[in-house]
């Protein structure tokens, strides 16, 4: 009797229940509709751009997950990250763009920021950044014909194979006019020959935690395997700006380049092409770049109400709104968002390697656990009630359960009593 009212108990438990649901999805992957998921990668506002002829793009290195949470879980994403609340940032026809602060190192938004692309002419930061402390800006120095040894019909300053130049007027022909012959000339002066120089380059890359740029050129012109990504351009120009002589170089709107009375020539005068530095209010400096490959590419600084932001872009169109605009548009909406607004984070230089550095002890694997299967119909609502901590589920129940005790103690007592009087009949 006792088995059968326990089984009869059991029984009714069951049916009450219902039946094991299957596993949840993933947190975050249900929403409502109209909805986006939590998790899910926002699309960047894009600015429809013209169809342009453009060779074939290289595949770039697999991005790691160690790449991908640099500086940030938020950006690794190939998506839109903004601070939530904030409103749309303007649509550029850029592939990858990142706004951060220069000074505190917050980044405060981004589309694909650790998306690799290819730098073109923004790549001279990396040189500006890695050659601006070794060389002595009053030395003078003689071009060689291997500095002037570049790309037909690519940017140049016009240096002159036996001219004398001070590393401080390569430094403007390198940043107004963007020189690939000073870029050259400058990395074989700060590391014995042009291929050192990139060797260096590639070292600071890792030294300030840019892990996704790869040189394979001192001035940016294309190269096999050659890439960068809006993040590590914004460390890099980070470094850039905190270097006096390049804030005051990034500035300059003109600059003479001297005569060459030993080769009869004559000097003539560069101008700074970054328009940022013309027609936006604030502006700090930045550097331009394009090739056929790359499109263009763009990194602008600029200073309002006591801060300094810095946006970087990558595969940009010239239309309908220039890089340097597009630029321009970006840092107005950072401008634009609260002082504390931030997704992310700039790493500081070293910050990597002291990491790689650091002893860790391998935590203890965690206990496995076994999760018992969520169950269906009222009574899986009421039981998810009752651990939620909801008293208007909790105060029935216990009555009902008190109810239901109750009731099988009676019974078994009287099957108890009535098996005592039997026993005593049949002595």
């Amino acid at each position: 009797m006792r088995a059968r009212v326990l089984a009869a108990v059991t029984a009714v438990t069951l049916l009450a229940a219902g039946t094991p649901a299957p596993a949840p999805a993933a947190p975050g992957t249900a929403t409502a509709p109209g909805a986006t998921a939590p998790g899910a990668t926002v699309p960047c506002p894009r600015q429809p751009a013209p169809k342009v002829s453009r060779p074939p793009r290289p595949t770039p290195p697999a991005t790691t997950p160690e790449q991908a949470a640099v500086g940030g879980e938020a950006l690794a994403g190939a998506g839109l990250v903004a601070p939530p609340g904030s409103p749309a940032p303007p649509a550029v026809t850029a592939s990858t763009w990142l706004v951060a602060d220069l000074d505190t190192g917050a980044v405060l938004g981004a589309c694909g920021a650790h998306v690799p692309g290819t730098p073109a002419s923004t790549q001279k930061l990396l040189l500006a950044a890695t050659m601006l402390s070794r060389l002595d800006p009053k030395q003078v120095a003689v071009a060689t014909r291997a500095d002037l040894d570049i790309e037909p019909g690519s940017s140049a300053v016009g240096l002159l194979v036996g001219g004398r130049y001070s590393v401080e007027t390569l430094w403007l022909g390198l940043l107004l006019q963007s020189g690939n012959d000073a870029a050259n000339m400058l990395a074989r002066l700060g590391a014995g020959s042009t291929q050192a120089g990139v060797a260096e380059m590639n070292a600071q890359a890792r030294r300030l935690g840019a892990g996704q740029t790869h040189a394979v050129t001192p001035s940016g012109l294309d190269g096999p395997g050659q890439f960068t990504t809006a993040y590590d351009l914004a460390l890099i120009a980070r470094a850039c700006f905190a270097d006096a002589a390049f804030r005051r170089y990034a500035l300059t709107e003109r600059t003479q380049i001297p005569a060459q009375p030993a080769l009869k020539k004559g000097g003539f005068q560069i101008q700074n092409e970054n328009q940022l530095i013309y027609r936006y209010p604030g502006a700090l400096g930045g550097k331009t770049g394009f090739t056929e490959l790359a499109r263009h590419s763009y990194v602008g600084a600029a200073q309002r109400g006591g801060r300094r932001l810095v946006v970087t872009l990558l595969g940009a169109e010239a239309r309908p709104v220039r890089g340097w605009q597009q630029g321009a548009q970006l840092l107005d909406w950072g401008f634009g968002l609260p002082r504390d607004a931030s997704v992310g984070r700039l790493v500081e230089p070293g910050e990597g390697d002291a990491e790689a550095a650091e002893p860790r002890n391998a935590p203890a694997a965690a206990p496995a656990r076994t999760v018992s299967p969520p169950w269906r119909g009222p009574a899986g609502t009421a039981l998810r009630r009752v651990g939620e901590g909801d008293w208007r589920m909790i105060v029935p129940l216990a009555g009902l359960l008190a109810l239901t005790v109750g009731g099988v103690a009676a019974v078994l007592a009287a099957r108890r009593g009535r098996s005592r009087r039997r026993g005593r009949r049949r002595a």
